[in-house]
């Protein structure tokens, strides 16, 4: 009898295994806003990391967030480096690109688990204010693909992806 169930196992594993396999080696992410104000009064909000305390859904996860900024002020090489609980783990982002067509920013996370992706707010104005859409592209580690395959990775971010636009409109239509 314990020779079947472990048999059971191992299949079980090798089965989790081979469809981890089967998954994509990116990851994208992407949520969108429409905000009443031009590119001009969203991108401050952006390139100054210590302008995200307002907006960004993972400034709220942790009251105790150790923050450390470094290199430009705002802009391609303003650097931030965060440490916290569980739920923000550890990371750094560096602005690459700025301008009025949108921001792009290099991010790592170091804890929970290393990852490197690329974040990027696009901007695309329209009569009465501009279209902000955030995305999030890397390569997908394999414990990521085994992860993903019991958690919607997409819905999880998405939702943080979601408030922080939320966020950003509301300080951004503030003025």
């Amino acid at each position: 009898m314990l020779l079947y169930i472990l048999i059971g196992l191992v299949a079980l594993i090798v089965l989790v295994l081979i469809a981890a396999g089967t998954r994509p080696n990116t990851v994208h992410y992407e949520r969108s806003i429409r905000i009443a104000a031009p590119p001009g009064r969203i991108l401050p909000h952006i390139v100054d990391f210590r302008k995200w305390m307002p907006w960004s859904p993972w400034e709220k996860k942790d009251p105790d967030l150790q923050r450390t900024y470094s290199g430009a002020s705002s802009g391609p090489g303003a650097h931030y480096h965060w440490v916290g609980n569980s739920k923000v783990g550890e990371g750094h982002m560096e602005v690459l690109e700025s301008g009025p067509g949108g921001v792009k920013i290099d991010l790592r996370f170091i804890k929970p688990w290393k990852a490197v992706c690329v974040a990027q707010f696009h901007f695309t104005p329209d009569d009465d204010g501009t279209q902000v859409r955030w995305t999030m592209d890397g390569p997908q580690i394999f414990m990521g693909k085994v992860f993903g395959l019991f958690f919607n990775m997409d819905k999880a971010i998405g939702k943080d992806l979601e408030a922080g636009l939320a966020g950003l409109k509301a300080v951004a239509e503030r003025g």
